[in-house]
């Protein structure tokens, strides 16, 4: 929400500002009390420049986020020349060649640095024309072209470093990820081979120590009689009751689920951007294939949210399935796509779900959605 408050307050100042340097010179010349045009050319001509620069302009963020390399490469190219028209078309310059820095500015966010920089020149030289044509004296020329000029470069320098802080911080929320899902299956393997080693311990020594002292009470209790007899016998019973329980235990330590809910929340806590929610279901029980899978699952979408999602919060819910599987669902706040282009990451995850007999949905129209359907385990396991 922080993110989105600052987009607005930043959208809100650059319209301010884009009015204050048009309005006086769309009254002046609507109000017709101006001594001599306040434009040079058609007026119209120059109030289609300035609206066009608005439309461009807004244009061009909108494709630009989108992902639409063209289609922010036409708009920052149309904002350019629109900026220029309505530089080269006042009478009276004014402040309008902060137009220009504008459209540097979204070139720089949204555009090649080639492209950018070549921007950044044009804008340069219909500053200087701009000049010359209003007869601006040569100090003033210098000085006001040199101004936009590092303006321009400013602005050009700050988002690409903003940019690349971004990627960094990107790459690094990815390698935690990462490293957070290693750690969660690294836990549970280790987990699942202490209880495997503990249930063999209880079954070869306690199980076959109570055994053959079951034995031994049973040959007991035959050859001797009286009280002793008796309390052979109970001991006799403990020790049956007590081999029961051992081998009860075993076979809770051998069976025992792992623990998906605790591997799920490993991966998601503590993202940066976006905010994990995670909710898992008390019925949900897997296997150690299937807790792999969903682990594994997690990760790549919690990697996808933070490269291409841009969004502020990711939720993941995971809940049984009607024929007793598992689905695993996950959706964004981000923009989503509507053009759905999978990756390496995401056929991955299709193609994790399918060795298992699964399936996975994915919907960009309202953020970015995915599904996992994982069968029971019971169920045969589709070849790879």
């Amino acid at each position: 929400m922080g993110k989105e408050r600052l987009e607005v307050a930043a959208a809100t100042a650059g319209l301010a500002i884009y009015l204050v340097i048009g309005l006086p010179i769309i009254v002046v010349a609507v109000s017709g009390d101006a001594a001599e045009p306040v434009t040079r050319g058609p007026f119209w001509v120059w109030l289609v420049c300035y609206a066009g620069f608005l439309v461009a302009f807004a244009a061009t963020a909108v494709t630009g986020e989108r992902g639409h390399r063209a289609g922010a490469a036409g708009g920052a190219l149309l904002t350019m020349a629109c900026g220029a028209g309505v530089v080269l078309l006042s009478g009276n310059r004014g402040v309008t060649p902060i137009l220009l820095v504008f459209a540097a500015a979204v070139a720089a966010q949204y555009v090649s640095a080639r492209m950018a920089v070549g921007i950044v020149a044009g804008n340069t030289v219909v500053v200087a024309a701009a000049g010359l044509w209003h007869g601006v004296s040569a100090p003033d020329l210098l000085f006001s072209t040199f101004l936009y000029a590092v303006l321009q470069v400013l602005y050009l320098f700050t988002t690409w470093a903003a940019q690349r802080e971004q990627e960094a911080n990107e790459r690094l929320a990815v390698a935690h990820a990462e490293l957070r899902s290693a750690t969660a299956l690294l836990a549970e393997s280790s987990q699942s081979q202490e209880r495997l080693r503990i249930a063999r311990e209880l079954h070869d020594l306690l199980g076959h120590k109570l055994s053959a002292l079951a034995l031994q009470l049973e040959t007991a209790s035959h050859r001797v009689t009286g009280p002793a007899g008796e309390d052979v016998e109970r001991a006799r019973l403990l020790a049956k009751e007590l081999l029961t329980d051992v081998r009860s235990t075993v076979g809770e330590l051998r069976s025992r689920p792992p623990e998906l809910r605790a591997a799920l929340e490993t991966v998601v806590r503590e993202l940066p951007r976006p905010r994990g929610h995670l909710t898992v279901a008390d019925d949900v029980e897997v296997d150690e294939q299937r807790i792999t899978v969903l682990v594994r699952c997690a990760q790549e979408i919690v990697t996808n949210a933070i490269r291409h999602a841009d969004a502020d919060n990711l939720w993941l819910d995971v809940r049984a399935g009607p024929d007793g599987g598992v689905l695993l669902h996950a959706r964004d706040d981000g923009h989503g796509t509507s053009a759905l282009q999978l990756g390496h990451g995401l056929t991955g995850l299709t193609e994790r779900a399918e060795e298992l007999g699964g399936s996975v949905s994915f919907d960009g129209r309202d953020g970015f959605a995915v599904e996992v359907d994982l069968p029971p385990s019971s169920m045969p396991v589709a070849a790879s």
